[in-house]
């Protein structure tokens, strides 16, 4: 059965975090990926420890399956002309080294493409390629600050980062979906073309109606906890034993709400009839609701508002999520058969498809484990290939 991207080939220079999980995605849905490493050292997420897995960086293992991986000394001629090799029959090239670098090896865009006119160039950064600000590191920590996440993530008086890597993690995903935009196009125009994607930029996309705000009114929302700027109630809550999110978006919903918990008197409280109302007295409901919820239990609270079909929900643990029947129903994690790692389990990816589900073909590679599987392919010989390990150039 084809998957959505067989037939297509990649070629990741990409290290670490957002650059390794949109070639993963794509390696998902099936296009062929041969990840690029330096020799001897690798992807530095191969040493983001602690935590480790049998010696293997869960940081790595968890963003690089179905890929093959080879080494290749970028700083040596020889590593140069086998990337300019292997991008002849490639489809998507993906880099995310500093602003200019791939320049000064040769690898730019200008050159690769009057190798491969159809190639995509995808080039990830922190900050985009132009603007004053293109020569800048950028990672997820500091970009979660700089665009701004970080200013309307935490309580009143304490900015907080994701628990994840959120710009990491974004930005790999709006990679792969530009990358599959443009090999649509490939098709229609027989051209490739050159994809400039950043951080910065995907972050700023995050903030959504937040920056829409900002035009419309000057202002933007401060920091508040679970709270919502424009929803009362829809946040969390601490009931006498765990932490519990209501959200109420409608003033259908309040109604259901009231009515589920047998509150008629907030039902029939005026100030709280319509939602515009319920923000304008937000601190004086939140702190009645606040008190009766602690009296509670939380799966009281789900269970009397499911009924009237209120969304709500515990805040839960990660070994919460992982044994719960729906995250286990919908097959949430793979397992990946690993040569160092018994009974791997990864994320899987997270979209069902009806007629081509994707699948695990290879395990995060070793360092290098298909160097020499590669090269066989385009054409070097056994000895060519023993030469090249004795000079660590591969």
């Amino acid at each position: 059965m084809n998957l959505p991207m067989q037939g297509f080939k990649v070629l990741d220079l990409s290290r670490t975090l957002a650059g390794p999980y949109g070639t993963m995605m794509l390696a998902d849905m099936g296009a062929e990926v041969i990840k690029v490493e330096q020799p001897l050292v690798g992807d530095e997420s191969r040493r983001f420890t602690p935590p480790s897995w049998n010696g293997e960086s869960v940081y790595y293992l968890a963003a690089n399956r179905n890929k093959r991986g080879i080494t290749l000394d970028l700083k040596s001629e020889e590593g140069i002309k086998i990337v300019k090799q292997l991008v002849k029959d490639a489809d998507v090239f993906v880099e995310n080294f500093r602003t200019g670098t791939m320049e000064k090896l040769g690898l730019g865009y200008d050159i690769l493409k009057e190798i491969n006119p159809r190639i995509i160039y995808c080039s990830i950064s922190g900050f985009g390629r132009t603007g004053p600000e293109k020569n800048r590191a950028g990672y997820d920590l500091v970009m979660q600050g700089f665009a701004g996440l970080m200013s309307i993530t935490g309580e009143t008086d304490k900015p907080v980062k994701a628990g994840m890597s959120i710009a990491d993690l974004s930005t790999g995903m709006f990679a792969a979906f530009s990358i599959s935009c443009a090999l649509h196009g490939v098709k229609q125009t027989g051209k490739g073309q050159y994809l400039d994607v950043s951080l910065l930029d995907g972050q700023v996309a995050l903030l959504n109606h937040m920056v829409t705000g900002f035009y419309a009114t000057g202002s933007y929302p401060e920091r508040m906890g679970t709270a919502h700027t424009s929803l009362v109630p829809y946040q969390g809550f601490k009931a006498s034993d765990k932490d519990v999110i209501i959200a109420v978006a409608n003033d259908g919903l309040w109604k259901k709400f009231c009515i589920g918990l047998e509150w008629n008197d907030l039902l029939e409280n005026e100030k709280y009839k319509l939602n515009i109302d319920r923000v304008k007295y937000r601190e004086e409901l939140v702190t009645i609701l606040s008190e009766r919820f602690s009296q509670m239990k939380c799966e009281d609270i789900i269970e009397m508002l499911e009924r009237v079909g209120v969304p709500c929900g515990p805040i839960q643990t990660i070994e919460e999520v992982l044994t719960h029947p729906q995250v286990q129903a919908r097959e949430a994690m793979v397992e990946v058969n690993h040569p160092n790692v018994p009974n791997l389990k990864v994320p899987a990816f997270p979209v069902k498809f009806s007629e081509t589900p994707t699948s695990v073909r290879y395990h995060p590679p070793l360092l290098g484990e298909h160097t020499e599987e590669v090269l066989l392919e385009i054409g070097y010989d056994q000895e060519t290939i023993k030469q090249l390990k004795s000079k660590n150039i591969i």
